[in-house]
């Protein structure tokens, strides 16, 4: 389709017993595109830059793990080549506006006089850029940064309440994160208005003969100036590779990501005075934060997963008890007899807890995930998928479940 005009819409709609909510609105939204210009307007699932969905962890910043926060987002949402550059160099971006929706669930979930917060505002950004031609040389690099933020709304502990402002400046404010007004609290203004974190993002693609790709990717998350800029060294980070043998039936997509939040840039944290006027940002205690309850959507990390979500805590408090992990992850899928494609993915972490609140111990934990899809070429369109998942350790305990799917793509005649 030539048009320079297209759209896009879709809705992901359940009825859920003994959930965070009888009926779950999992993504409702309408896509617009006119050229290069792209508009969406409510929840869409959306995933990490460099990360596939179906065999990565998830990414550091955004991962799917969590229900979609509706939005308005804007920006260039595909690749568009810079002019004058032979096809060697393109860019995409976008800005979003939105607010999270658990208020009742938060309620619902906190023990009796604990934290929680309301008409929270969300926000976030991205600018990546593409360097290469595929036609002319088979290695692309791909790299940018996306950010995130929650301002706004009102937070409570115990009988205490926080307003937290959202006015229009507010929106600047947090769009170029700076320090808040007077009426925020004190530690709003001498630092950076709100709840902001976002990865630095980085993958090479090698196009090699017989059609098969090598992937490697980095991401390195951050919480505040001292590691986005690197001033303590990128410790932490996502590391991975994807490798696709579109050849093979029997593996056509293997992955292999290696994750640490275990230095969090030290275990020190001491904000300049006067009498002492060194600065030490260590301590970033990843998805907490002081006055809201982390970055985290009812109840689920909107982050990577295998950092625990607060969801799981049996003493109702939302907050990260575990933000210090290294784990290790596989993913592999392949289709090895015609119309059926399975998919395992496995998941192995060791857990510190937090440097306010560390584990006595180092709490082990392993996840793993087989599923089979069985699509019929009669009934075109219809999926039959059987799912089996499995827990075992210290921080979730022993588990399991399975789910049985029956999908169907296209319209319904």
């Amino acid at each position: 389709n030539d048009t320079p005009f297209s759209y896009a819409f879709g809705s992901d709609l359940a009825v859920a017993y003994n959930f965070t909510s009888t009926f779950v609105v999992q993504q409702l939204y309408v896509d617009l595109k006119y050229r290069c210009l792209g508009l969406s307007i409510g929840s869409k699932e959306r995933y990490g830059e460099f990360n596939n969905p179906l065999l990565s962890s998830g990414g550091l910043t955004f991962s799917g793990n969590a229900r979609p926060v509706p939005q308005v987002r804007i920006g260039i949402p595909e690749y568009t080549l810079v002019p004058g550059t032979k096809g060697w160099l393109a860019f995409k971006g976008h800005m979003a506006y939105g607010m999270f929706t658990d208020d009742g669930w938060q309620k619902d979930f906190i023990k009796p006089g604990g934290k929680h917060t309301e008409h929270v505002l969300y926000h976030s950004k991205d600018l990546y850029v593409k360097v290469g031609n595929k036609e002319k040389f088979p290695l692309i690099f791909e790299g940018g940064l996306e950010m995130a933020a929650q301002f706004g709304g009102n937070a409570f502990r115990g009988s205490e309440k926080i307003d937290m402002p959202n006015g229009i400046k507010d929106f600047f404010k947090v769009f170029i994160p700076s320090g808040g007004s007077s009426d925020t609290p004190l530690g709003e203004q001498t630092n950076i208005y709100g709840n902001h974190l976002g990865s630095w993002n980085f993958s090479l693609t090698w196009y090699a003969p017989k059609d098969w790709t090598i992937r490697p990717y980095y991401e390195h998350y951050f919480e505040d100036h001292s590691q986005m800029f690197g001033e303590y060294g990128w410790k932490d980070c996502l590391a991975g590779v994807e490798i696709t043998f579109p050849k093979n039936p029997v593996v056509s997509s293997f992955v292999y990501e290696y994750i640490s939040t275990k230095d969090q840039s030290g275990p020190v944290y001491w904000d300049h005075t006067s009498e002492i006027p060194e600065q030490v940002s260590g301590t970033d205690n990843y998805y907490n934060h002081g006055i809201y309850t982390g970055w985290q959507h009812w109840g689920m990390g909107i982050g990577n997963p295998l950092v625990m979500s607060p969801i799981y805590n049996t003493d109702g408090d939302i907050s990260f008890k575990s933000s210090r992990m290294q784990g290790h992850h596989l993913g592999i899928m392949g289709t090895p007899v015609n119309g059926l494609r399975y998919r395992i993915l496995f998941s192995f972490t060791r857990n510190w807890g937090t440097y306010s609140l560390p584990f006595y111990e180092i709490k082990k934990n392993g996840n793993a995930l087989v599923e089979l899809t069985y699509t019929l070429h009669q009934l075109r369109g219809w999926d039959f998928t059987a799912s089996l998942g499995v827990d075992r350790g210290e921080m979730l305990g022993k588990s399991a479940g399975g789910m049985l799917t029956i999908r169907k793509t296209g319209w319904i005649r």
